[in-house]
């Protein structure tokens, strides 16, 4: 039986990141997972960064409140749905999340958590396992599905490069180049007929 896993960020929705850079003026948080490949120290330094700026949680999901999905990822994701199981396997946050999800029709997500104060500071993180892209597919795949994997960033090259079939989208040029192995594509419906064609 096939499940497809995908990515949410940058695949279905808006970098949050990006969006929160650009609503806040702090330049530097517009830095992701397509530059840094060591999400650990990614996060860790977000944080630092929003500790200096005195900006906390809530701050972040009003921008989050603000973002719609990317247009015609609720249709694919939709059409997805009708033909196979579907995961959306994130390094996001639940607390980032369940307003997206909403906009997306509600798909199984699974995610990290953040610690949070009573103030609203963000304290830490809890990741849900270690490489949890790549673990949740191998955990899949332990109790019978075969994968198929679509994401943007280093950190989804793992669960893409496990799968019987897995596939770049709307990644950077340089991750591209840096896997000429892994079919790219740049619009939903190539992605859909790629994902169709290994189904089954």
């Amino acid at each position: 039986m096939d499940i497809v896993c995908l990515d949410l960020e940058g695949v279905l929705v808006p970098e949050i990141w990006i969006a929160f850079a650009q609503e806040s003026g702090i330049e530097e948080l517009k830095k992701t997972t397509r530059d840094e490949p060591d999400y650990d120290k990614l996060m860790r330094w977000r944080i630092g960064v929003l500790k200096e700026h005195g900006l906390g949680l809530r701050q972040i999901q009003e921008t989050i409140a603000k973002i719609d999905p990317l247009p015609g990822a609720r249709e694919f994701l939709d059409e997805l749905r009708s033909l196979t199981q579907v995961i959306i396997v994130s390094d996001t946050f639940s607390q980032f999340a369940t307003p997206l999800m909403k906009k997306l029709g509600w798909p199984t997500i699974f995610c990290n958590t953040l610690e949070v104060a009573d103030n609203g500071e963000i304290t830490g993180f809890k990741m849900r396992c270690e490489q949890s892209k790549l673990t949740t597919v191998r955990a899949l795949q332990s109790i019978g599905f075969e994968t198929i994997a679509s994401g943007d960033s280093y950190n989804d090259l793992g669960m893409i490069k496990a799968g019987k079939a897995g596939f770049l989208f709307k990644s950077t040029p340089k991750i591209i180049q840096d896997n000429p192995d892994i079919p790219a594509y740049e619009n939903y419906d190539e992605l859909l007929g790629a994902i169709k064609s290994r189904l089954g």
